[in-house]
């Protein structure tokens, strides 16, 4: 199985984990922190007044599998990962991490066991990558404690890892946006949950780093469920693809299955043509 790594906590975004490898290298997380759980959307409905959101959605992402949600824009992908993340509660349904309904946890207990990024995140507060790092740490535990040399030598490692070095003085507000991404998917690691959720985790990101995330969580333990646009990623990295449009999944399963030539033509309305390159589905779309 191939299998990806990231946490966050109950802060709109915030992520952490412990001592990871390079980029496109395998990931050695805590394991007693990072034990893997599984996330369920049961019967979700969302509305946003007369509009549905989400409707009757359904799926359920094993421990340690990474799961991308594809679709158009509008067709649900956020609304569900904000539902799966406990951001946002569905109008009718469940959404269930660890089989425990989302709804019924305590902050401390969910930032526990997911971790969230949201598509943007923004903050005119001028915290700088370390203090982001360090209260990633904090995320989950019972109550105040002074940062150990244990938090700042992961902030360290952390910070390799992601190419964060020379930036960890530097406020965010101050930062690109590759940089900020990066400072807020190694706030998900810093957290050491067991389920990371992340909407359009590669944007803003560029070629080598894309491809570094992916590959990072698909070595590592950790249940990933990710929105993500391109669909040669998610056919690269993920172990299933839930397709989506106007708040209904049309079909969930393994790349090869779910992302044919017919089904991206009648989803996206545009031509696609499908070829298969050494077991790897690509999708040439367009004229």
């Amino acid at each position: 199985m191939r299998r990806r790594l990231l946490a966050s906590h109950r802060t709109e975004g915030a992520v952490a984990v412990g001592r990871c490898g390079d980029l496109a290298g395998t990931t050695s997380c805590d394991r007693a922190a990072c034990t893997p759980v599984a996330l369920e959307a049961d019967g979700v409905h969302l509305r946003r007044g007369r509009v549905v959101a989400l409707g009757a959605v359904s799926l359920h992402v094993s421990p340690g599998e990474t799961v991308g949600v594809v679709g158009p824009n509008g067709s649900g992908k956020s609304s569900l990962l904000r539902v799966m993340g406990g951001l946002t509660a569905p109008s009718r349904g469940r959404a269930l991490v660890a089989g425990q309904d989302l709804r019924t946890m305590a902050d401390r207990e969910r930032a526990r066991l997911v971790a969230s990024v949201s598509q943007e995140e923004h903050t005119e507060l001028p915290f700088t990558a370390r203090e982001v790092l360090l209260l990633a740490r904090a995320a989950g535990l019972s109550g105040w404690r002074p940062y150990r040399d244990e938090d700042h030598a992961a902030v360290e490692g952390l910070a390799a890892d992601w190419e964060l070095t020379g930036l960890l003085e530097r406020s965010l507000c101050e930062m690109s946006g590759g940089e900020r991404k990066r400072v807020l998917l190694a706030r998900a690691f810093a957290q050491r949950s067991g389920a990371v959720i992340l909407d359009e985790p590669t944007n803003h990101l560029d070629l080598r780093h894309q491809h570094g995330l992916l590959a990072r969580l698909a070595d590592s333990p950790v249940t990933a469920l990710l929105a993500l646009h391109d669909l040669d990623l998610a056919a690269a990295y993920c172990d299933r693809v839930v397709l989506m449009e106007r708040g209904r999944v049309v079909s969930q399963g393994r790349p090869e299955e779910v992302l044919t030539a017919r089904s991206v033509e009648l989803v996206y309305g545009v031509p696609a043509r499908r070829a298969d390159v050494e077991g790897r589905v690509r999708l040439l779309v367009g004229r």
